[in-house]
């Protein structure tokens, strides 16, 4: 008899708060600052990281404390989840949640980030640190979508 994997058999609403954790690719991309425009409420997506991202690893550097160093980072929650719209089409949560099942480069089917990194999923390769922009619109990038 084959188990199956935990998303397979649970809805995000089910999960433990550790199996919820484990879903997330750890790519980075919610870690990377938007703008949001303030007569239109239009949101544009910029390479800028957050000041805790470690850029190479795509892990926040205080993850259990980033509120504290970061107010503004966004926690994302089975709550809140259909709030965030603008997650992207690779995001391992809205993947789950509109029915679909992990990508196969997903470190929980291959047991590290190797994949996807090399897919060029997580942000790594575009990613800048925000002490090094001056203008900010000038870093602006295409809708993940």
């Amino acid at each position: 008899m084959t188990m199956l994997p935990f998303w397979q058999t649970k809805s995000l609403e089910q999960m433990s708060d550790s199996e919820w954790e484990s879903v997330c690719d750890g790519c980075g991309q919610c870690c990377l600052n938007k703008l949001q425009d303030a007569d239109t409420d239009e949101i544009y997506f910029t390479n800028v990281a957050c000041n805790l991202l470690n850029i190479k690893t795509c892990q926040c550097r205080h993850y259990d404390n980033r509120f504290a160093y970061e107010p503004d980072c966004i926690k994302l929650t089975r709550d809140n989840l259909p709030t965030f719209s603008w997650l992207p089409r690779t995001c391992s949560y809205r993947l789950l949640a509109e029915g679909h099942d992990l990508p196969a480069w997903h470190p929980l089917k291959v047991g590290s980030a190797r994949a996807m990194h090399a897919q060029r999923i997580s942000v790594r390769h575009i990613a800048v640190r925000e002490s090094e922009v001056r203008n900010w619109e000038d870093h602006i990038i295409p809708n993940p979508e």
